[in-house]
């Protein structure tokens, strides 16, 4: 059945039902698992943070390793940060940390926005002239040919009236229109904001925030516990160009690819958080407090004592204790020595 929704053409086909279906059967379920899994997702959240930090930075161009984005994280209130890398790491984890605290409190208005861009900039020491304000030049989307030369993909919404009067109109809608599923919603929403690029900069990774943001006000709070930004990073080709040759055709143009690539992965997220929590779940043969070791080797490898001791909040004379235990019992790997030493589990 073909539909006009907001300036899109979308025809709701029996495959995107049933997408639709399997992501609302996932999320039917999701309370259940939640009350279940009270440590595993605490453990999740974690590493899916640091994940998506390190992923959405990565996609705009950044090179800094998750390991990395890890150690910035855990040292940010000293760490000087001198590098743009370290610095768009740093606003990035702390919007997000502010949207999975308060989403209930944020509102998807202008101001609200403005206000997570301006954090997510805060840091960027050369960005400070327009954080937290709409674009004042135009930022066309712009490719690189092999000679270095560039050429224009995709012309972005003019500056000024135009930015302001589609940004105006998009929140509207979204914030009104109650007869399409939610996710097509956030879908939608999505590429539209990707499509004025109503910022000077940034765009990208605020629209990955956003995205989180969409997710959690409209109940899918599982999100949290997994890195939607690592998935697009792994898509990233599919991605670029199924969106740019959606925004092509603009304006009026067929959104159907972009629904689809966008429930794809939604789909995609969601089975790998059922597999991540069943390779965390619980070993008969461990202690409950063997298990909690064992977990977080797991999800942090080459971890050392003192970071098992910090990360499950356990007296490090308690760990050192265990460690050796399962060592000997051969469920961990050693490897190093004195402050060096450092624990894999035995696969």
């Amino acid at each position: 059945m073909n539909a006009e929704t907001y300036t899109f053409k979308l025809a709701l086909e029996w495959a995107m039902i049933n997408k639709l279906s399997q992501i609302d059967r996932f999320d039917g379920e999701w309370k259940t698992i939640e009350k279940r899994e009270g440590y595993s997702l605490s453990q999740l959240k974690s590493i899916a943070t640091v994940r998506s930090v390190g992923a959405s930075t990565r996609i705009e161009g950044s090179k800094i390793s998750n390991e990395d984005v890890e150690i910035l994280i855990k040292n940010l209130n000293i760490s000087k940060l001198i590098e743009r890398d370290q610095q768009e790491v740093a606003g990035y984890f702390e919007t997000l940390e502010i949207i999975t605290d308060s989403f209930e409190n944020i509102q998807i208005s202008e101001s609200d926005i403005k206000n997570l861009h301006n954090i997510l900039m805060k840091y960027n020491e050369k960005d400070g002239w327009h954080r937290g304000d709409y674009k004042q030049h135009a930022n066309v989307v712009e490719a690189t040919n092999y000679d270095g030369s560039k050429y224009i993909i995709f012309q972005t919404t003019a500056p000024g009236i135009e930015t302001e009067d589609s940004m105006r109109n998009i929140i509207k809608w979204y914030n009104t229109e109650n007869t399409i599923h939610p996710i097509i919603k956030i879908a939608l929403f999505n590429y539209e904001f990707l499509s004025i690029h109503p910022f000077q900069d940034g765009n990208g990774r605020l629209s990955r925030l956003l995205t989180t943001l969409l997710l959690l006000k409209s109940g899918y709070t599982w999100i949290q516990y997994i890195s939607f930004e690592h998935e697009i990073e792994n898509r990233k080709v599919e991605y670029y160009n199924t969106l740019m040759n959606c925004q092509r055709q603009r304006p009026g143009e067929d959104i159907q690819p972009w629904a689809y690539f966008f429930l794809d992965c939604i789909n995609s997220i969601q089975k790998i958080l059922i597999e991540k929590l069943k390779s965390s779940g619980t070993n008969p043969e461990l202690t409950k407090v063997e298990n909690r070791v064992f977990n977080f080797i797991e999800n942090h490898p080459s971890c050392k004592s003192s970071e098992i001791a910090e990360g499950i909040d356990i007296p490090l004379p308690t760990i050192k204790k265990l460690l050796a235990t399962m060592v000997d019992r051969s469920l961990l790997i050693k490897k190093g020595i004195g402050k060096g030493t450092n624990y894999y589990i035995n696969e």
